[in-house]
């Protein structure tokens, strides 16, 4: 996908929302497929959130990482937290769970995080905080270049609903074709290989593209001084198996003084290491910088 015809997001029909007497919007929980720009297929679930901790008008939008999916253990218990600070809206990048099309590992998925933003909006929402983890964390990056921020060369697609107000990027790549981590080349040989694509498949349920990038799609060290003034936060830990620690000091160093960067003691690698403690805390972030 060419980054710079990334602007056109098709919208999902939602219902009008309500008015508390406070001007909270108030909605049951919601499943439904929305279409990316592209045609595709995305399994999305919105919920209300379970408490008036953090203000009504904030929204959750989280990114998955690769093999992961809306009902993943792991997925619905990060939204069950953020869901103290907010509504919370799931879903499946392509190739993913439900949804339809193949994954091609953090190109066109912004494309699936820009009609899951915009669906969160129509609920009513005026902020909306992009939180993802691993090939998520790379997504909430160039989709907040490309869909915010000042945009740099002809990047920012004007497309107001589908921005966001706030992004935290957990354990995210700085660089791609990074190989040299145990992990990361058994992930490219996944990629890669036929065999590789076919245990995806079957033994992940993850649906893998067979195509090359063309073209290679910003990567995220380039993707973060885009970002600016939108808030920024990089979250990583110090024990990540994939992505070593020079990956998060580069993404900070890129996003200068509109970025913040929490390098966390012990942490291993995306939601199954991030513990209740790191998400309230990444909750409280949001609630204070967001918009």
């Amino acid at each position: 996908m060419s980054d710079r015809t990334a602007g056109d997001v098709a919208r999902s029909t939602v219902r009008p929302y309500s008015e508390t007497s406070r001007g909270a919007p108030r909605h049951p929980p919601a499943r439904t497929f929305l279409h990316a720009s592209d045609g595709v297929r995305i399994d999305a679930v919105y919920e209300p959130g379970v408490s008036g901790r953090g203000p009504s008008d904030l929204v959750f939008v989280v990114a998955h990482g690769f093999t992961g999916d809306a009902d993943r253990p792991h997925v619905r218990r990060i939204a069950e937290v953020f869901g103290r600070y907010g509504a919370v809206v799931t879903f499946s990048f392509r190739g993913h769970g439900a949804s339809g099309g193949r994954s091609t590992v953090g190109d066109r998925e912004v494309l699936d995080l820009a009609a899951a933003v915009t669906w969160a909006r129509g609920f009513g929402h005026a902020r909306v905080v992009t939180v993802g983890f691993s090939m998520g964390g790379s997504v909430v990056l160039r989709h907040a270049a490309l869909y915010g921020g000042d945009g740099g060369d002809g990047g920012d697609s004007g497309d107001s609903d589908a921005r966001t107000d706030a992004v935290v990027s957990v354990s995210a790549p700085a660089r791609w074709y990074y190989r040299g981590t145990a992990p990361m080349r058994r992930l490219h040989w996944l990629v890669m290989r036929p065999a590789g694509r076919l245990v995806g498949r079957y033994g992940m349920r993850t649906r893998i593209h067979h195509r090359d990038w063309d073209p290679v799609p910003l990567s995220p060290v380039e993707a973060v001084p885009r970002i600016a003034p939108t808030p920024l936060l990089v979250v990583h830990g110090d024990r990540d198996g994939y992505f070593p620690v020079d990956h998060p000091r580069m993404l900070a160093e890129a996003a200068g003084d509109h970025g913040e960067l929490w390098l966390e003691p012990g942490m291993g690698h995306a939601e199954h290491a991030s513990d209740e403690a790191l998400l309230c805390r990444i909750g409280d972030w949001a609630v204070s910088r967001a918009g």
